[in-house]
């Protein structure tokens, strides 16, 4: 058994904070990631007033063994009153970024593109100075799909890579490592005045090479942002953790990053693809677009 190490102590939350968000949740019928998938960070992100919606869910059409999103319920019909409930949450919070994630829906046409979408629209009417971020499935490869979401023109669109390709069989088996490079590539290609984002995983058996590799691959399709956190195991049905990774490791991938010329790299232990996403905030301030 691979012992939790200090440094990945988290500080026990303001519940009183916590619950105001949970209540906010409950009254509009809304599902959180960091619910649903046991983020460590919870605590810190709803006392802050912060939360990575989850939209189409909770129920997922993929079944990836480090992920606590429910595989085994059946999916449901798009709720129709989710992006509006979705913009008013986000209005109550007084939120300046958004964070939009979805469960994999790949018995939807679209993969749920246009539902991205009507939550993109619906902020931008309520909340017109909050900054959006999606964070989008591979839509089985579906570039339509995707340009539709670039067309709504979220500031920043993410996609995680997760972890390197000879582990994605084991790791991200319905997943395709090539597809997310490609999908990155075209999302620079179709919308150059959108911020790409991508995040890996570590310690579940990757080489300091390989997670290199991985890093230059997202360079040379022109990644912006990258984060790279330690993966925890969720249940005990859930994979294992290989190793826990030092912080001066994450603290030389971050180096080696910025080396490569990311404009922004997030590594440390608990880091997670969407935490402390507001920062993007100022990195859109040092490195201006214009989609005109």
């Amino acid at each position: 058994m691979v012992v939790k190490p200090e440094w990945l102590r988290v500080k026990a939350p303001q519940w009183e904070r916590v619950g105001t968000v949970k209540e906010i949740l409950r009254d509009l019928s809304l599902n959180t990631v960091c619910e649903e998938a046991s983020c460590p960070n919870i605590g810190e992100c709803f006392h802050n007033g912060t939360a990575t919606f989850l939209i189409m869910g909770p129920a997922c059409t993929r079944a990836c063994p480090y992920c606590d999103i429910d595989f085994e319920k059946k999916p449901k019909a798009l709720d129709p009153k989710e992006p509006e409930n979705l913009a008013e949450a986000v209005r109550r919070l007084k939120l300046n970024h958004v964070v939009i994630t979805s469960v994999n829906r790949d018995d939807l046409p679209d993969g749920g593109a246009s539902q991205f979408v009507r939550c993109i629209e619906m902020i931008r009417t309520t909340s017109p100075g909050t900054t959006i971020e999606v964070l989008i499935p591979d839509l089985c490869g579906n570039w339509e799909a995707l340009a539709t979401i670039l067309q709504a023109s979220p500031e920043v669109l993410n996609h995680n890579t997760e972890t390197v390709p000879r582990l994605y069989r084991r790791v991200r088996p319905q997943g395709d490592y090539q597809r997310t490079m490609e999908l990155m590539k075209r999302s620079r290609q179709l919308a150059p005045w959108v911020y790409t984002k991508s995040g890996i995983m570590v310690g579940l058996g990757e080489t300091d090479v390989e997670v290199r590799q991985v890093m230059q691959d997202l360079r040379n399709v022109d990644c912006d942002i990258l984060t790279i956190g330690q993966y925890l195991q969720p249940s005990q049905k859930h994979l294992k953790v290989d190793n826990f990774v030092p912080p001066e490791q994450f603290a030389a991938w971050q180096e080696f990053g910025q080396s490569l010329g990311f404009l922004q790299v997030v590594a440390s232990p608990l880091t997670r693809s969407s935490y402390h996403a507001e920062q993007v905030r100022v990195l859109m301030e040092r490195y201006p677009r214009s989609r005109f």
